[in-house]
């Protein structure tokens, strides 16, 4: 089999592409891509749980935890415990992350932007369409 004929490759080489595009991006605000799926699920539903960021996410616990241990270091989040069940840990976007927002969603269509510039408006659909069916795969 070629290469450009194995989902593996063609799936890790465009990722790493994006990733390393996304990453430039997002260095002058002091987020990681990793960390700004994490804000976006803080910016879009408030409070939640490391559990329910995991979810989200499509992230194992010890990576969610990881990742939440260096934005609490670099004030992007707070943690505390659940009032209603001292077992939980909730988890909230800090003033300093949510002061970025603008900018760092700026930066996130601007990724897009450069991504989708050689397709067609249905090509980036089919393509966003086929991703999420991956995603949603049973395997």
């Amino acid at each position: 089999m070629e290469l450009k004929e194995c989902i593996n490759f063609l799936l890790s080489v465009s990722q790493n592409k994006v990733f390393k595009h996304f990453s430039k991006l997002l260095e002058e605000y002091g987020v990681t891509p990793a960390q700004y799926g994490v804000l976006n699920c803080l910016w879009r539903e408030g409070q939640l749980s490391p559990k329910q960021i995991g979810e989200m996410v499509h992230l194992e616990a010890p990576t969610v935890s990881g990742i939440l241990d260096k934005m609490q270091k670099a004030e992007l989040i707070e943690r505390s415990v659940d009032p209603n069940n001292r077992r939980n840990v909730l988890v909230i976007a800090t003033e300093k992350s949510n002061e970025i927002r603008e900018e760092v969603e700026a930066a996130t269509n601007k990724l897009n932007d450069k991504v989708f510039q050689d397709l067609t408006e249905s090509d980036t659909e089919a393509l966003k369409k086929a991703l999420e069916a991956i995603i949603k795969s049973d395997f």
